[in-house]
């Protein structure tokens, strides 16, 4: 029986990794020699390394990036802790409302924020005209390094919430207690007693904004103009067809893994240092306060979610009024969602075809990794584990860029259908179903495997019949929030996508490039409630109410 076991399971495992060899480790491989390769001569040549620091037209996006992405963490830190803070420490009226506003705030995809602005903010967007026509006041317009930053802080704010929501649940009310009775109280007590508590968690959730907002294409590539950042200039440099240039594009990418490479193991160092365990015996419990400490708690927490809410109420608001390309005209229809379903149904269909396809193989592939890697742990199944969270690091446009190079050509040609959506797709976030799965797995006693074993049961049987059931609410918590980043998927897909293959997210953006504002703003809304729906299924299933990471 053990060795059958032994068999059954590594079998599982060496397939998972032959998986992930051809459809990870050879991209990302094919890539590297492709930047490597002078297309020429076929030399080793690092040509295209020297033309990216050579030339400051190219370097800059560089920096370009590196700016944005550091002044969008920092301000996402000083608004979604205090947030945080301020949420755990005292009653917030509304508080379950509230929390559910800032994820649904978070859920779209960030050049859906970055299109609601234009219309709020841009040129002739409605503040702007508002502005101009009542007080001749000309307001500075969303387009640059400044939008950007605005665009990217307001959706990733809620990052840092829901991480350091979390981590606030384990601080122990008696230390709090403590320090106030040794004097520490207010922003003191947060700095010597709360911030040392929660940093490992700030620094997870930092890494994931920085992640994030360093790899957005969308947003910079609507309302950048001249701002060029990283991701922008790495689609451009592939896809061009007069200026592009593959070979430089894969160094590009090559770059951009190193860096997001560097962070991430910079993180995991420090986390690691400052890391430990601690059970809140005693929780937190909210304490009420009143007078103009109250008002402007209510005032700080309400204005930054309305202003957060915004752009998605607008865009809700318009996808009913009538249009023309991008004027919107008097009275209100369904001319918008008309004309979206008659032109752009298919894209509809496809979000659900390719990302439920997407979902059933990440759920498969999630439970299985997770298993072998919590109950058979070995150089195999630890190498998988590591294997599943590299794209974690990786950008959506640098994998899509990958994909396609390794699988433009026979023998094993992929490009331009279905299954290369459904790959990236499943590569980029199987991740959040893996953690969820084997979070949930290591509290299960084995015991209660062995039981079922030992009483006759097939190693198989059991898995499928006893262990699979236990993990049932952490696969299905983490299978909904795969779900809902694979639906608002937007850098990989751009990359990979034909007519035949567009999903609503990549419809969304195409239409906002033609201007066809009343559709896309139609196709937002429908985007929104299923992202919404997502969310409502999300909580039910995994029974919690308080959203924490």
């Amino acid at each position: 029986m053990s060795k059958k076991k032994l068999d059954i399971w590594t079998t599982i495992s060496f397939v998972i990794l032959i998986t992930y060899v051809l459809f990870l480790i050879y991209p990302m491989f094919n890539l590297v020699v492709e930047s490597l390769v002078n297309k020429e001569t076929q030399t080793l040549s690092f040509e295209y390394y020297q033309k990216f620091f050579q030339f400051p037209y190219y370097s800059n996006t560089l920096i370009n990036s590196f700016k944005v992405t550091v002044a969008v963490t920092i301000l996402t830190l000083l608004i979604g802790t205090p947030m945080a803070y301020f949420f755990n420490m005292y009653e917030i009226k509304g508080k379950s409302w509230l929390q559910i506003l800032i994820i649904i705030s978070s859920m779209s995809a960030p050049f859906i924020g970055a299109y609601s602005w234009i219309l709020l903010l841009g040129r002739n967007g409605v503040f702007t005209n508002f502005f101009k026509s009542t007080f001749n006041i000309q307001i500075p317009d969303i387009y640059g390094f400044n939008g950007i930053l605005m665009v990217l802080t307001l959706q990733l704010f809620p990052l840092i919430f829901l991480y350091i929501n979390g981590a606030m649940k384990n601080v122990d009310n008696t230390l709090l207690e403590a320090a106030e009775n040794l004097g520490y109280t207010g922003l003191r007590r947060f700095r010597t007693i709360v911030f040392p508590l929660i940093l490992p968690t700030i620094l997870a959730g930092s890494l994931l904004v920085f992640m994030r907002a360093f790899a957005d294409f969308g947003t910079p590539m609507l309302i950048g103009e001249g701002y060029r950042t990283f991701p922008v200039l790495i689609f451009s440099e592939f896809i061009g067809e007069v200026t592009g240039d593959k070979g430089f594009a894969a160094a590009i990418s090559i770059i951009a893994i190193g860096i997001t490479t560097i962070f991430f193991l910079v993180q995991s160092y420090i986390s690691n240092r400052k890391k430990f365990s601690m059970s809140a015996l005693h929780p937190i419990e909210p304490k009420k306060i009143s007078g103009i400490k109250n008002v402007l708690l209510h005032l700080y927490i309400y204005l930054v979610i309305g202003i957060a809410m915004l752009p998605q109420g607008y865009v809700i608001y318009t996808s009913f009024l009538n249009t023309k390309g991008m004027l919107f005209i008097e009275g209100y229809s369904l001319m918008s969602y008309t004309q979206a379903f008659d032109r752009l149904g298919n894209s509809i269909q496809n979000t659900f075809v390719i990302g439920g396809l997407s979902l059933i193989i990440i759920v498969l592939l999630a439970i299985l990794i997770a298993y072998i890697s919590v109950r058979r742990p070995n150089i195999l199944t630890k190498f998988i584990d590591t294997l599943s969270m590299i794209p974690y690091i990786i950008p959506g446009s640098v994998l899509g860029i990958s994909l396609l190079a390794a699988f433009l050509t026979p023998p094993l040609r992929l490009a331009g259908g279905v299954t290369i959506m459904v790959i990236a797709l499943v590569i980029r976030r199987l991740p959040y179903t893996i953690r969820s799965s084997a979070a949930i797995l290591q509290q299960i006693s084995i015991s209660i495997e062995e039981a079922a074993i030992s009483l006759g049961a097939s190693n198989l049987k059991t898995f499928f019949k006893i262990t699979v059931p236990m993990m049932s609410a952490g696969v299905i918590a983490g299978a909904i929030l795969s779900w809902t980043t694979i639906i608002t998927e937007l850098a990989t897909g751009i990359i990979l996508y034909t007519g035949r293959t567009k999903t609503l997210t990549i419809a969304i953006y195409t239409e906002v490039i033609r201007g066809n504002y009343g559709i896309a703003a139609a196709l937002s809304t429908i985007l929104t409630i299923l992202t919404a729906g997502s969310l409502i299924l999300f909580m039910k299933f995994s029974k919690n109410k308080d959203l924490s990471v």
